[in-house]
């Protein structure tokens, strides 16, 4: 399917957190955080760190792949729009939950997508405190695996009438109104959450313990691993107009569920416009 090896690109995950990102982990200098778009979009000195060290051995192991990064595209915001016509190409965030890491919370963790062809054919995504790995490829089911534990198969959670559900669900990039609309409709739900770590939120979701995830931006770096290795789990995902969700696609909502009858219930009752 992939010209990848994608327990070669797991490693390489394990490798740069085990460099770069635990020795930093509660011990950042004031100098070592910046913000970016504004106060609550960080970087540390160990993202930055931990990227040039996955870019340096993708590009070693895996000549000719493109490589997006989270960093990479923050400093070159042109690099973006080339995954869309990639034949192969490797996304990559460093440290997804940047904001939970900066401040000494160990819910963070590293993932990577590789896409073929325009569309998401291997996702990992790994915590670096739990050393331990959830990852898929297109059409072989999603895995929990490392710690020296046997691979599990994950299944996604059944359906439940809509006052059961419990998710997650990141209301910050909708407008004013809307989010207040979302937010009204959330009670009809059992439960809402947001660890501010999709990396955490998607493995959750895949293990069984979650009926729904909702957000509305979707940079690829955050999603596209994490949506494929739900879908291997078994569940239904899409934007919220109902088309698939593609990785050269950047809004427009997405809204994973575990059968498509839940999500067209959730889109309607909670979710709505």
């Amino acid at each position: 399917m992939t010209t990848i090896d994608i327990n070669a690109l797991a490693l390489v995950l394990a490798q740069a957190a085990e460099a770069e990102i635990r020795p930093r982990f509660r011990a950042l200098a004031k100098g070592d955080v910046h913000t970016k778009a504004d106060a609550n979009d960080l970087v540390t000195i160990a993202d930055e760190a931990a990227e040039r060290f996955i870019k340096r051995e993708v590009e070693a192991q895996f000549p000719g792949a493109l490589f997006v990064g989270e960093e990479s595209v923050a400093a070159d915001p042109a690099l973006l729009p080339k995954l869309a016509e990639a034949d192969l190409a490797i996304v990559v965030d460093p440290i997804d939950g940047t904001f939970n890491f900066a401040a000494g919370v160990p819910m963070f963790g590293v993932m990577a997508a590789i896409v073929s062809g325009g569309q998401t054919v291997g996702g990992i995504i790994y915590d670096p405190m739990g050393d331990d790995f959830v990852m898929a490829e297109k059409g072989g089911g999603a895995w929990q695996t490392g710690g020296h534990r046997p691979a599990v198969k994950l299944k996604a959670r059944g359906a439940a009438p809509l006052e059961e559900m419990t998710g997650m669900a990141s209301t910050s990039f909708f407008d004013r109104e809307r989010r207040a609309r979302v937010l009204a409709n959330l009670a009809k739900v059992a439960f809402v959450s947001n660890y501010r770590c999709a990396a955490h939120e998607y493995r959750t979701f895949a293990g069984g313990h979650l009926h729904y995830l909702m957000y509305n931006k979707l940079m690829p770096w955050d999603h596209l691993a994490g949506t494929l290795i739900a879908q291997e789990a078994g569940a239904y995902a899409a934007r919220f107009d109902g088309k698939p969700y593609e990785p050269h696609h950047v809004g427009g909502g997405l809204l994973v569920a575990p059968d498509r009858d839940s999500w067209e219930l959730l889109r309607r009752e909670v979710f709505v416009d």
